[in-house]
C-alpha cells in the first residue's frame, strides 16, 4: 500500500512539473513574435488603444475623442499659489510636476446631425503633442464633410487647431459657433502683435485657424445666452478668454455642460478655484467665473465635460466645505450597452 502511495506522490510531482513547464512555455510564447522576444521598451510606452469613448445622454450619442496629451510645467504656468502648495496638492493624488494634460474633443450624434465641441490642436503643437483627433475621427468612420456644426468654447489653439490643415478648412460644410468677444479680440488686425503681454502667437494662430471659415461665411458669432441647434443652450463665461462659452445639452431629463477651459489641473483648481493659469486672459475674472460656475454646476448636478481633465474628462462637480472636488462618471464597457 505504501509503495502505491509513493508512486502516486511521484506521479503527482511529475504532473505539477509538467504543468509548470507548460505554463512557462506559454508565457514565453506570449512574449514573442515569430520566435523573437518583444523589446522591453514596447511594454513601457503609454498608448491609448482606441482614444474614443461613447455614451448616451437622453436621445443623443456622445463620443469623447482623445486628441492626445501634453506635458504642463505647473511651476511656471499656475498663478496665485506658491510652488510648495502646488506640489503638496499634486502629492496628495500621487502626481508630480510636470503634469500631463488631456486634450479632449466631443462628437455629438443627434440622429440627424454630427456636431463637434472643439477640435483639438491639429498640426500646431507638432508631432507627439496632441493632434490625434483627425486620425481617430477617421477610424470612427466619420468624414469631415459630414460634420454640420462645431461649437468652439473659445479661440485657443488647442481648441481650434483641428479646424485647419495646410491652411485649408478641414470641415468645409460646418458652421462654427464661437463667442463674438473672442472673434473681436483674437482676429482684430490691431492685436496681431500681442496685447498687454498676451503673446502674439495666440492671435496669429487664431487667424490661421479661423480665417478659412470666415471666408466661407460659416462663422456664427454668439452674444449673450442663446438656444442653438435644438437642445443646446450657449451662455458666456468670460475670464479665460473674453468670449469663452459654455454649452449645455439637455435631453430627457439629463444634461451635460461643456465647460471649456474653466479647469486645467484637477488636483489644484477644484480644491483651490482661486488658482489661475498663464493662459487666462483676465486672471481675476477667470478665478471668479470658475468659483461661480462650479458652485452652480455642483448645485444643479449636471454632468460636465472638460477638454483638459484626464480622458475622457466627464463627470460631476461636488461642493466641499472649501472648494470643490471632481467625481468621474461611471464607466461602461459592455457589448450590449
Amino acid at each position: 500500500m505504501s509503495n502505491v502511495q509513493g508512486g502516486k506522490r511521484v506521479a503527482f510531482k511529475k504532473t505539477v512539473l509538467a504543468i509548470g513547464l507548460l505554463l512557462q512555455c506559454l508565457a514565453y510564447a506570449n512574449t514573442s513574435v515569430a520566435g523573437a522576444e518583444l523589446p522591453t521598451a514596447s511594454v513601457a510606452k503609454y498608448h491609448a488603444e482606441t482614444g474614443y469613448y461613447t455614451f448616451k445622454l437622453g436621445t443623443y450619442e456622445i463620443t469623447v475623442i482623445s486628441d492626445g496629451t501634453v506635458p504642463q510645467d505647473l511651476h511656471v504656468l499656475l498663478k496665485g499659489a506658491p510652488q510648495q502648495t502646488v506640489d503638496g496638492l499634486l502629492n496628495q493624488v500621487h502626481l508630480h510636476n510636470p503634469v500631463e494634460a488631456s486634450i479632449n474633443v466631443f462628437l455629438i450624434n443627434t440622429g440627424k446631425k454630427l456636431i463637434l465641441v472643439d477640435t483639438g490642436a491639429g498640426d500646431f503643437f507638432g508631432k507627439g503633442f496632441g493632434g490625434r483627433f483627425s486620425e481617430r475621427l477617421n477610424k470612427l468612420g466619420v468624414k469631415p464633410e459630414n460634420i454640420s456644426d462645431i461649437l468652439i468654447t473659445h479661440i485657443h489653439t488647442d481648441h481650434t487647431g483641428g479646424l485647419v490643415h495646410e491652411g485649408k478648412a478641414v470641415f468645409p460644410n460646418a458652421n462654427i459657433y464661437v463667442g463674438k468677444a473672442d472673434i473681436d479680440f483674437f482676429l482684430d488686425a490691431k492685436n496681431q502683435n500681442g496685447v498687454n503681454g498676451y503673446d502674439k502667437a495666440y492671435f496669429q494662430q487664431a487667424q490661421t485657424a479661423m480665417q478659412p471659415y470666415v471666408a466661407l461665411g460659416h462663422v456664427k458669432p454668439l452674444s449673450g445666452a442663446q438656444k442653438i441647434l435644438g437642445d443646446f443652450n450657449a451662455y458666456p463665461t468670460p475670464g479665460h478668454t473674453p468670449g469663452h462659452y459654455y454649452y449645455r445639452l439637455e435631453s430627457q431629463g439629463q444634461s451635460i455642460t461643456f465647460i471649456g477651459d474653466s479647469v486645467h489641473v484637477e488636483a489644484v483648481q477644484f480644491p483651490h478655484p482661486d488658482i489661475t493659469i498663464t493662459y487666462d486672459v483676465d486672471q481675476p475674472s477667470a478665478a471668479k467665473q470658475r468659483q461661480a460656475q462650479f458652485a452652480q454646476l455642483a448645485k444643479s448636478g449636471s454632468m460636465i465635460a472638460a477638454p483638459h481633465l484626464p480622458y475622457p474628462g466627464i463627470g460631476y462637480i461636488n461642493a466641499q466645505k472649501e472648494g470643490f472636488t471632481f467625481i468621474r462618471a461611471e464607466f461602461h464597457d459592455r457589448a450590449d450597452s
